[in-house]
């Protein structure tokens, strides 16, 4: 019942951080803090009762945790032999806890030894471990990785007894059925496979994003009619990442059916989950589920099969700090996880933050649908000074050295010029010069002086900026974001925003939807690229309507007017196409050069050898230059009788008139006048 792990940076990765109660009456509480180190606290006295910080707990982070079964361990223990150092409350401890890390191996910690028992590595996972499972009986170790394989290892020997692929797709959760035949494994889709042989015994149809638990809820089927299989008829819990639903599914073996018979809803992503099994059918379920917005959800309900609407909460518990003064606000604390007590009528409440939480039992009362409860834990997060600070010496530092300061990654922090000494300011002071400038005394401070709207825009990374603009409403922060054309880095950014900020980026988005066309045309790409990835978050809003009725609006109204506009659109395409056309009908004009040749009817034979012999006469006039004016104008006169007497005698042999002119064409005509003339 680990929560999933946390600490990275994909948005795909379960909330919260790894921890579990011990099986054997809750009496210990582990938890692998961020920091890598794994500590083990007594739940009755709240106090530290083993801390472990692992060789490797800076590059491989815890990200699951499992304790083993009670039953094993019992058997475990007798059949080893005590030392002199685990012969006293050795029956009253718990043994061991397996640990995954993120880079694929597997930790066995002893809290009797409070020290690494083994660890699992040859031959298993080379990715992230996602989830560890216990088999009651066996004493084998299940585990599931991003590397999409399912691992069962020997605890006794650390070997791998067999490995298969679970999925196309990193599996992220594995749950063992209570006789312990079957194994549940998920990435976005759930399957029941049979250990013995490991085939698929049944798929459903899982969730939009990884599973994050996974978890069996009867131990015999409601109907008992039927001989019972050990499996078939039993209900299974399920949530996963960024989803408000848990789904709850039914095994049947005559329909196989895929889809789940009812959910429950919760008002943030579910980061820890503890039930009480039903053991009959007159028996309710009971169910805790910590959310990440830190409240406690209580769940109470008889599975009798198909349920439509999702099931609310019976009862919601927050905690809160006390408001101390008439100004002060009472802040809400955070809860970690829950687990319900032997008697299933009071809780174990994890909370405060990971390096120092507080661990309290509350008695339930049925009858209250929200408990608020008021601590102060403001003690608990102080920390201890126990060495007064009593000289501060400032380092000298080399120019080309680089100053690494805390911030998100990313970020490049200028390096400060070195302050002026102290003496000189008051040597300043002393002697009446000039007054120290306010600069000179920020910089005295360690006070950054300066200021502008540059130095928001410290980083790169747009989820963060668009975070940051959404909440402090700055436009010129949401413009650096929202005006990219990149459609990968619109999907990346959209998909790494935190759940909070999607109702704000769609409020943004439509007003902006409103404004200019060509700001319209961009905003489409984000506002479709948030309802796709985002849609089943929508989905479980119970106030959706309300919050985008002015987005849905917006859309239903333009969607009326397209289809006029695309009447409108095609008529003008008409238009302009035969304006178009008629445009170049006009546009073509004849050629304004003079024909070489014009081809006349016999009827106007007579016009026709005018404009021959005028045609002759102007092509010739270049030959004639070198003769003088007197004999030219003889020349002329003689050549016109001569074309009239040529024009016909070819009427009358029946020449052709094409070849003539292609002969005047080529400049080859055989009526020269200057021969003519000297044979006259």
């Amino acid at each position: 019942m680990a929560a999933g792990g946390g600490g990275s940076c994909d948005p795909l990765v379960p909330a919260g951080v790894p921890c579990a109660f011990s099986p054997d009456r809750q009496a210990y509480f582990a938890l692998a803090s961020t920091d890598g180190h794994l500590r083990v606290w007594e739940t009755a006295n709240n106090r530290l009762h083993q801390e472990y910080v692992p060789s490797a707990h800076l590059s491989g982070t815890c990200t699951c945790l499992a304790w083993a079964p009670a039953r094993l361990q019992a058997k475990e223990s007798h059949q080893r032999k005590k030392r002199k150092s685990e012969a006293v409350g050795t029956s009253d401890q718990i043994d061991l806890l397996a640990l995954g890390t993120a880079v694929g191996s597997i930790l066995l910690y002893s809290t009797v030894k409070g020290e690494l028992h083994s660890k699992l590595i040859s031959g298993g996972h080379d990715n992230r471990i996602n989830c560890i499972q216990w088999h009651q009986d066996s004493g084998c170790l299940y585990s599931c990785s991003d590397d999409k394989y399912i691992v069962e290892w020997n605890v006794q020997t650390c070997k791998v007894k067999c490995k298969w692929k679970g999925d196309n797709s990193s599996v992220t959760s594995l749950c063992i059925s209570p006789d312990g035949k079957m194994l549940l494994s998920a990435g976005r889709t759930i399957k029941l496979w049979v250990l013995e042989t490991k085939e698929v015994y049944r798929h459903f149809t899982g969730h939009a994003t990884p599973v994050s638990s996974l978890m069996f809820t009867t131990i015999r089927p409601p109907n008992e009619s039927q001989p019972f299989d050990g499996i078939t008829g039993l209900y299974f819990l399920s949530g996963a990442v960024h989803d408000r639903l848990l789904n709850v599914w039914q095994v049947r073996s005559e329909n196989k059916e895929k889809n789940a018979v009812m959910s429950f809803t919760v008002t943030d992503e579910p980061v820890f989950i503890d039930l009480t099994l039903s053991e009959n059918k007159e028996e309710p379920v009971k169910l805790a589920v910590v959310c990440r917005d830190g409240q406690v959800h209580l769940f109470e309900h008889i599975l009798n099969g198909h349920c439509k609407k999702p099931l609310t909460s019976n009862c919601t518990i927050q905690l809160t700090t006390p408001g101390k003064g008439k100004k002060s606000t009472p802040k809400p604390i955070s809860i970690l996880a829950a687990g319900f007590c032997p008697d299933k009528m009071s809780l174990l409440l994890v909370y405060g933050n990971w390096f120092q939480p507080t661990i309290e039992r509350v008695t339930l009362n049925s009858k209250e649908a929200h408990m608020c409860l008021v601590r102060d834990i403001s003690n608990c997060w102080a920390p201890k000074v126990e060495m007064a600070i009593t000289k501060v010496r400032t380092p000298v530092m080399n120019s080309e050295a680089k100053v690494l300061v805390p911030g998100i990654p990313g970020h490049h922090a200028a390096i400060r010029p070195p302050l002026p000494p102290a003496e000189e300011v008051e040597s300043k002071r002393k002697l009446g010069g000039n007054e120290v400038s306010i600069e000179e005394r920020l910089g005295a401070m360690d006070i950054d002086t300066k200021e502008g709207k540059d130095d928001h825009l410290q980083t790169n990374s747009f989820p963060v900026l668009l975070t940051q603009g959404l909440e402090s409403n700055d436009f010129e922060m949401l413009n650096k974001v929202l005006q990219t054309r990149n459609l990968n880095l619109i999907k990346k950014t959209v998909l790494r925003i935190p759940l909070h900020a999607v109702i704000p980026l769609l409020q943004e988005l439509t007003k902006r939807l409103q404004g200019h066309p060509n700001s319209a045309v961009l905003m489409v790409q984000w506002l479709k690229c948030v309802l796709t990835v985002h849609a089943s978050y929508l989905s479980t809003l119970p106030d959706l309507v309300h919050q985008l009725g002015t987005l849905y609006q917006l859309m239903e109204s333009r969607v009326k007017t397209f289809q006029k506009l695309s009447h409108l659109h095609g008529k003008l395409i008409l238009l302009i196409t035969q304006v178009t056309a008629s445009e170049k009908t006009k546009g073509m004009t004849s050629p304004g050069q003079k024909a070489k040749l014009v081809y006349e009817e016999e009827s106007s034979e007579e016009e026709s050898d005018d404009e021959v012999a005028d045609k002759d006469s102007d092509d010739n006039w270049d030959e004639d230059e070198e003769q003088k004016e007197s004999e030219r104008d003889e020349d002329i006169d003689d050549e016109n009788e001569e074309e009239d007497e040529d024009a016909e005698e070819k009427e009358e042999n029946g020449e052709d008139r094409e070849g003539a002119s292609e002969k005047e064409l080529n400049g080859d005509s055989d009526l020269d006048p200057e021969n003519e003339s000297e044979e006259e």
